[in-house]
């Protein structure tokens, strides 16, 4: 084979694509010495004598030496290598050129004719994945006229414990990479787990001990630990709670289904949502790892019982308001026997039940202040508020029964003052004067509705339905009145509602 066909063959090895992927893929630090190779770098030179041996790595522009014995060079460019033709043998074959001075591909090489004057070299390839990646070579200053055979089969096998190290070592560098990025999500997880106030927990069935985040230790009341035991856990479920608690447990476990269940801590009486399942089993089928979270629900707990019970105090006034509409509508039935009049009264209180009523939803079904309720029955009723509204009062709290049957005597007050009385004319006015007073143990409200500036008052012949509802609207409060009085001034009610 001529010179410039060795050249061409050398070039096209060297640039492969093939080759050069993976050089790259095993190795990402190609210009960083390793120690790890010195030793076989060492063996070489010691086998034949050299006083330089070299574990190379060639890329397309470059040689780097990964191990050197008798040289502190790192580098050297690759086209002007001995080791690019060792790379183009077949088969790898080694390459050995006694007098690199009679050898025309080196001859005219810089190191052949200046220092270090190399004159003997001996290489073979470092195969990985059958692709030449490098070389285990040796030089020496003087030529050697022959190398016995056994010398090149063991720096072959030099260079097998090379490739081989190349490839542990790529292996353990995969393998610490996947490890970093598993540690990496690990972390994330149980830092979103304690953000989120998770707790996450794996037991181990065969030894009974749980391993825990501190999250789960707080839900459970108990100090800072790596792990505790079942049965620990299990005791600070709450009594009532503990049986259901450990019977679905069991039964997902047997079952092979999702374990989900609702229990309290004994501890705090917090409640926690419990998921998990089996994550291993034995050899024989049976659960040997238990995976799970929980999370505090508390907060959801209240939500429902709360909700279940203004849904059953819904009910229960839902009732109260029919039975009061069926009697409202019959006793204004009983006043007039025009249907156009009946509308127009039935469907003003029907009104201010529901003002009470939206009132009382929108707080559910707790408590409103006087002040909201009377905004509420008197501000239909007046051309301006402020002037016409004059009020005097302490801070009032009122329950539903309270607000319900008050609203319907503000209502009728307001009504009976905009049609005859003070609110009919645009000088006159209402003071509203409301105490809260302490009497025989219990807190009671004193209200006292005054209309001035109004028409003379006449007292009414006969009662009417509006006489008889503000009288009676509050019969469902124990120990409440209203009273009326028709003075020429204007008419005033007294009313008493214990709170």
């Amino acid at each position: 084979m001529t010179e410039t066909s060795n050249d061409l063959q050398a070039a096209a090895v060297l640039t492969s694509a093939q080759r050069l992927d993976v050089l790259r893929a095993l190795v990402s630090d190609m210009d960083e010495p390793d120690g790890d190779f010195s030793d076989i770098a060492h063996i070489a030179a010691s086998l034949f004598g050299a006083p330089v041996a070299l574990v190379t790595l060639i890329d397309a522009q470059d040689q780097w030496f990964k191990a050197a014995v008798g040289t502190d060079e790192t580098q050297a460019p690759a086209a002007q290598s001995f080791c690019i033709h060792t790379i183009a043998r077949p088969e790898g074959e080694a390459l050995v050129v006694g007098d690199a001075t009679a050898d025309p591909r080196f001859s005219d090489q810089a190191r052949v004719v200046g220092a270090p004057f190399l004159r003997f070299y001996a290489g073979v390839p470092l195969v990985i994945d059958e692709q030449p990646v490098g070389t285990i070579c040796v030089f020496d200053v003087k030529p050697r006229a022959d190398v016995a055979p056994e010398l090149l089969v063991q720096l072959q096998r030099l260079s097998r414990m090379a490739a081989t190290l190349f490839k542990l070592k790529h292996d353990a560098r995969q393998r610490a990479l996947k490890e970093a990025v598993l540690s990496r999500d690990e972390r994330r997880h149980a830092m979103a787990l304690d953000a989120a106030n998770v707790g996450s927990w794996l037991w181990d069935i065969r030894t009974g001990m749980v391993s825990c985040n501190q999250a789960m230790l707080s839900m459970f009341g108990m100090p800072p630990a790596r792990s505790v035991q079942a049965k620990d856990v299990f005791a600070a479920i709450h009594p009532e709670d503990r049986i259901s608690a450990l019977s679905k447990l069991r039964s997902a476990m047997s079952q092979g289904e999702e374990y989900n269940g609702h229990f309290r801590v004994a501890a705090t009486g917090r409640w926690l949502l419990g998921r998990g399942r089996v994550h291993e089993r034995d050899a024989t089928g049976k659960p040997a790892v238990f995976l799970g979270i929980n999370i505090d629900v508390t907060e959801e707990q209240k939500t429902t019982q709360r909700t279940r019970l203004l849904l059953r105090e819904l009910n229960h006034r839902v009732k109260n308001t029919l039975a009061m509409l069926q009697s409202l509508a019959r006793q204004t039935l009983r006043q007039t026997s025009d249907p156009q009049e009946f509308m127009t009264a039935f469907a003003g209180r029907l009104q201010a039940i529901s003002e009470a009523h939206g009132l009382l939803s929108d707080h559910e079904w707790g408590e409103i202040r006087l002040s909201t309720l009377l905004a509420k029955q008197l501000g239909p009723h007046v051309r301006d508020y402020q002037k016409q509204i004059e009020i005097h009062k302490d801070e009032i709290s009122l329950g539903p029964d309270q607000a319900v049957g008050l609203g319907l005597v503000l209502h009728e007050l307001a009504t009976n003052a905009a049609k005859y009385g003070a609110l009919s004319v645009s000088g006159g006015k209402i003071v509203l004067t409301a105490r809260g007073v302490e009497e025989e143990g219990r807190r009671v409200l004193h209200l006292t509705w005054t209309e001035v500036g109004g028409p003379p008052v006449d007292e009414p012949a006969r009662r009417g339905f509006g006489s008889i509802l503000i009288e009676r609207s509050l019969d469902k409060v124990m120990g409440s009145s209203v009273k009326v009085e028709y003075l020429p001034a204007g008419l005033t009610a007294i009313v008493r509602l214990p709170l």
